[in-house]
């Protein structure tokens, strides 16, 4: 048996398959990991999430800020952004049976000494209170106040991280923290607006991956999210969004012996 952890696929369904059979994956023998962002840009979001939800025996896919978006979206609480590509699922008949399966997807990932989430982790979190926060967010998806989550769930504030934070404003956090992290202020409090590569950071940034003492240094983190990031194995983290809707590669980690798959993908949007 082998588990793939596959990176950010965003509805390229034509890239899924193909990296499927360079891998030879058997659904009897794998498992296949995601990290989220199954959904949204791409071409072809409708069959991406149809051939997770055939093959949930043998996928876990944790919840991207895309995946989100898509939820939102369906529930009429944010408009959908001019370069979305979801209306293929909106219409599709078995619409509300994708979007169940969707929101009851976990947040984190965790599984002996390897962690998947699809951004980040603020650095106040170690590897048990990041399992414990996810949970609180898991819990609220699938509980009957799932909308109201949904309705409030924009927003950029709060930034930092409190024990006392309550509310849409602690779900918001989290969500925030897990989906959508990529620097971190040097005061640890979450930054949203670069989202170009190392080169390019400035001084007053850093990477969540690289705070000072985060709690969550003696696990090892798998995710996403970061294209202009790229592939990036280390000790501690794996970074497996490799750009694939911009025209990169479609990438998969094999856990049990660390080496990396790629197929290249043709672009689906250049902006």
């Amino acid at each position: 048996m082998s588990t793939y952890v596959i990176g950010d696929i965003q509805g390229c369904h034509e890239a899924l398959e193909a990296l499927l059979a360079a891998l030879n994956f058997d659904r009897a023998r794998d498992r296949v990991w995601i990290t989220g962002d199954l959904v949204n840009r791409g071409e072809d979001s409708l069959a991406v999430l149809r051939w997770c939800m055939a093959h949930d025996d043998s996928v876990v896919a944790v919840l991207g800020n895309h995946d989100l978006h898509l939820l939102a979206v369906a529930g009429g609480y944010v408009a959908p952004h001019r370069k979305d590509t979801l209306d293929l699922i909106l219409r599709a008949p078995d619409r509300d049976e994708l979007l169940d399966w969707l929101r009851r997807r976990p947040m984190l990932h965790r599984e002996g000494e390897w962690l998947m989430v699809h951004a980040g982790l603020p650095p106040e979190w170690g590897a048990e209170a990041a399992q414990l926060h996810a949970g609180e967010l898991e819990r609220a998806l699938r509980g009957p106040h799932w909308r109201a989550f949904l309705k409030d769930m924009y927003g950029n504030e709060p930034r930092r991280w409190s024990p006392l934070l309550a509310g849409q404003e602690r779900l918001r956090f989290i969500a925030n923290a897990l989906t959508r992290t990529r620097y971190l202020h040097v005061d640890g409090s979450l930054e949203f607006q670069h989202k170009l590569g190392l080169e390019t950071a400035p001084d007053d940034l850093v990477p969540w991956f690289d705070f000072p003492n985060r709690r969550s240094g003696d696990v090892r983190i798998l995710f996403g999210h970061w294209s202009t990031l790229g592939l990036l194995v280390r000790e501690d983290v794996v970074a497996l969004d490799t750009g694939c809707l911009w025209g990169g590669a479609l990438t998969a980690f094999r856990l049990e012996d660390e080496q990396c798959f790629q197929v290249r993908c043709q672009a689906r949007q250049k902006t």
